[in-house]
C-alpha cells in the first residue's frame, strides 16, 4: 500500500492564543507549514518552538488569495495531500487515518464536515461541507477575500466526501473584519459575473447598514446566469427583505420574504423571519401561521446560509408571546416551556414563565 504524505499549511497573524490547540490537533501530519503575515505577538516563536516551519512575509497590498498562494510555496515537494487549516480551526481526532484510508492517486480533493459555529458545550450550531483538503501542486487560490481553490486548467477534478472527517471553528470575535468590504468590492470588480462573491458583497453591505447598496447588489446577484443555487438565492431575498424593513418599507419587505419562501420552501429561515416581522407588526395570527410552518420543516441541511434563530428556542419563544397576546395563555405557556427546554439558561424565558403562570 502506497504511503501518502500530508502537509497542514496556514497563514497567521497575531494568533498566539490558538497555536497550541491548533498544533495539538494536527501534530501527526508529516509536515506543518505557516506563513506569518506580520504578527507582533508571540505567534511565530510559539510555532517555531513546536517545530513548525514558519516563514514571515508581509503581503502588500493585502489579499487573502495572495497570502495563501505564498503559503502553498512552503509545502515540501514530496507532499501528496495538502490541508489548509487556519489557526482558529481544529481537526477532530483520527483525521489522518480517515484521509489516508480514502485517498488514491486519482483523487484531487476531499470535502468534510465544517462546524463553523459551536455552542458553549461544543455542540454544532452551523455546519456545512468545506473542501480545503487537496492534492499538491495542481491548485491555486483565487479571489481577494472569501478565497477559493481553483484547479489548473489541464487537470480534472476528482472529489469525495468524508462526512465523519470534521473540522471545528473557534473564531476570534475580537479580530476586525474591516478589510472584508473593500476586498469584496475589489473581488466583484475583478469578476462581476462571480455569483458567490456578489452575494457576499451584498451581505456585507447589510452588515454595515448600507441598505440601498445591499438591495441593489443582491438584486444584481439574482440576475446572474450562474446564480442558480436556491439556498443562496433565498438568502439574498431575505437580506433584501431585511434591508427594506430597516428602510421602513414594510410591503416590500413582506414581498421579498415571501419570494424567499417560494424560492426555497424547504428552508426554515424564510418562514422564521416572516414570523418575526409579523410579530413586530402585532399581526399575531400571521406570525403564528409562519411560526408553525417553521416548526414543520425538519430540514437539517449543512449549509453556510443556515441561521440559528430558525433552529433554537426563538421560534417557540415568539409563538408563546403571540398566543399570550391573543389571550390563549395555556397554549402560550406550552410553547414557552418548549423554548425553555431548548435553552434552560435563558433568564428572560424563566421570568416569562413566572409571569404567564
Amino acid at each position: 500500500m502506497k504511503k501518502y504524505k500530508t502537509c497542514v499549511y496556514a497563514i497567521s497573524k497575531n494568533e498566539e492564543k490558538f497555536v497550541e490547540r491548533w498544533y495539538n490537533s494536527i501534530k501527526d501530519s508529516d509536515y506543518i507549514c505557516v506563513l506569518d503575515t506580520g504578527s507582533t505577538d508571540n505567534t511565530v516563536n510559539k510555532l517555531k518552538q513546536l517545530g513548525v516551519l514558519v516563514k514571515e512575509e508581509k503581503i502588500d497590498p493585502w489579499r487573502f488569495d495572495n497570502a495563501r498562494n505564498e503559503s502553498l510555496k512552503l509545502i515540501p515537494d514530496d507532499t501528496d495531500i495538502c490541508i489548509c487549516l487556519d489557526l482558529d480551526e481544529v481537526m477532530q481526532p483520527n483525521w489522518k487515518e480517515k484521509i489516508l484510508s480514502k485517498w488514491n492517486d486519482n483523487l484531487t480533493r476531499i470535502s468534510y464536515t465544517y462546524n463553523w459555529s459551536l455552542d458553549n458545550n461544543n455542540n454544532p450550531l452551523i455546519s456545512f461541507y468545506a473542501n480545503k483538503i487537496h492534492k499538491n501542486k495542481i491548485y491555486k487560490w483565487t479571489h481577494p477575500v472569501h478565497e477559493i481553490l481553483s484547479i489548473n486548467d489541464e487537470e480534472k477534478e476528482e472529489q469525495i466526501l468524508i462526512d465523519d472527517l470534521i473540522i471545528d471553528h473557534y473564531p476570534d470575535s475580537k479580530k476586525s473584519r474591516s478589510s472584508y468590504l473593500p476586498l469584496l468590492e475589489l473581488s466583484v470588480k475583478e469578476d462581476p459575473n462571480d455569483d458567490r462573491n456578489m452575494h457576499y458583497l451584498g451581505r456585507e453591505y447589510m452588515y454595515y447598514g448600507k441598505w440601498n447598496q445591499c438591495i441593489d447588489t443582491l438584486q444584481n446577484h439574482l440576475k446572474l446566469k450562474n446564480a442558480t443555487w436556491k439556498d443562496e438565492r433565498a438568502a439574498s431575498m431575505r437580506f433584501i427583505a431585511r434591508s427594506y424593513k430597516h428602510l421602513n418599507k414594510i410591503e416590500e419587505s413582506l414581498l421579498w420574504y415571501k419570494n424567499a419562501i417560494n424560492e426555497a420552501p424547504y428552508l426554515k429561515e424564510g418562514y422564521a423571519e416572516l414570523m418575526i416581522l409579523y410579530y413586530e407588526l402585532n399581526d399575531y395570527n400571521n406570525a403564528i401561521n409562519y411560526g408553525i410552518k417553521t416548526l414543520q420543516i425538519n430540514n437539517k441541511n449543512k449549509s453556510y446560509i443556515s441561521e440559528n434563530f430558525s433552529r433554537n428556542e426563538y421560534v417557540y419563544d415568539i409563538l408563546s408571546l403571540c398566543f399570550f397576546n391573543l389571550g390563549h395563555k395555556k397554549i402560550g405557556l406550552k410553547f414557552l416551556e418548549l423554548a425553555i427546554e431548548e435553552n434552560p439558561n435563558n433568564q428572560r424565558l424563566q421570568e416569562n414563565k413566572k409571569y404567564f403562570e
